[in-house]
């Protein structure tokens, strides 16, 4: 079996656990293949934190959840040096954090004060924790899935752009169809009968997502693309080239972590679909989820109650298509 068949048997697996949120999946996998970091985004029950479980189940890899709440301390993320006896003397000893995992998901992380939240930077931007001194490696295969609701904001403390900016993607997840919420119904009614009974399948091993990942470097991006993204970055950071709406709503356009996202994530999601090249169409099937929480918004676009995903969309509207 190569790796593309079993990432789509890891997809084909979730979707079966995570019914009617099938781009919710995909986005998590393109993260993950993509070694870059995911923010959900979506209203209570809406199987958030059901589809990061999902992938930690049926991946060879551990996983740590991490409840964000308001007296949550950095060192409960990263770990401490504890004090201990040894032959007869005092040794500080370091306590690994539950940040030294494969998968973590980070549950309402918009729930805890900003220097919890920036304990995590390092380990998602340059993969290491600095602890009392010293810098320990995260583990090879590590993504940080994080969550947020995007109401009851009593108490909340909203991300800070640095750190949104170190997310590959902003997913935000809507309510399913009637018809997949009465699979819903039925999927979790069935789980509940059978629960005793089910034998689970064998997990995927993480050597498959660096196989893929290898793979995943050899896709092909030619120069015309390389200037679609960089031009649709662009238009962000210098909108009235394009549109004098633009101008208006938005503040502050993407970063070149906006570019290097759209580059890893349209291959990824080429490599998916089985192309060794990526297209203009990989890129925009992409774009809302890599640059939504990229760009700033100024007062009028909020006066207007217009959406980063309507501005995104104007701004792949308006940039020419190689």
């Amino acid at each position: 079996m190569t790796a593309r068949d079993s990432v789509l048997e890891l997809q084909a697996r979730m979707r079966r656990s995570i019914i009617g949120q099938d781009d919710v999946v995909d986005r998590i996998l393109l993260g993950l293949l993509a070694n870059g970091n995911i923010l959900l985004e979506g209203l209570p029950g809406l199987a958030k934190t059901r589809a990061v479980k999902s992938l930690a189940k049926n991946l060879d890899a551990r996983m740590s959840r991490i409840q964000f709440t308001p007296d949550l301390l950095p060192s409960d993320i990263t770990g401490s040096e504890i004090l201990h006896s040894q032959n007869g003397e005092n040794v500080l000893q370091f306590q690994p954090g539950p940040i030294f995992n494969n998968i973590i998901l980070a549950d309402e992380i918009n729930r805890a004060p900003a220097k919890v939240q920036s304990a995590l930077l390092e380990a998602m931007e340059e993969r290491q924790v600095t602890v009392a001194g010293k810098t320990r490696k995260m583990e090879p295969l590590f993504i940080v899935a994080a969550t947020q609701n995007p109401i009851e904001q009593e108490g909340t403390y909203p991300l800070p752009e640095a750190q949104m900016d170190r997310f590959l993607m902003h997913v935000m997840i809507q309510y399913p169809s009637k018809d997949a919420e009465k699979d819903v119904v039925r999927l979790v009614r069935g789980e509940e009968s059978t629960a005793a009974s089910s034998t689970e399948e064998a997990p995927i091993s993480q050597e498959v997502i660096f196989q893929a990942r290898k793979e995943i470097q050899a896709v092909q991006v030619s120069p015309a693309l390389d200037q679609y993204i960089v031009d649709l970055i662009d238009a962000t950071r210098h909108p009235e080239k394009f549109s004098q709406d633009l101008r208006r709503w938005i503040q502050i356009g993407a970063s070149p972590r906006g570019g290097i996202g759209l580059d890893k994530a349209s291959r990824a999601f080429a490599w998916m679909r089985g192309g060794d090249y990526t297209t203009p169409d990989d890129v925009r099937a992409i774009a809302h989820d890599v640059l939504r929480h990229r760009v700033s918004l100024s007062y009028d676009a909020n006066a207007e109650r217009v959406t980063a995903n309507q501005v995104v969309s104007e701004v792949i509207k308006l940039v020419a298509v190689p």
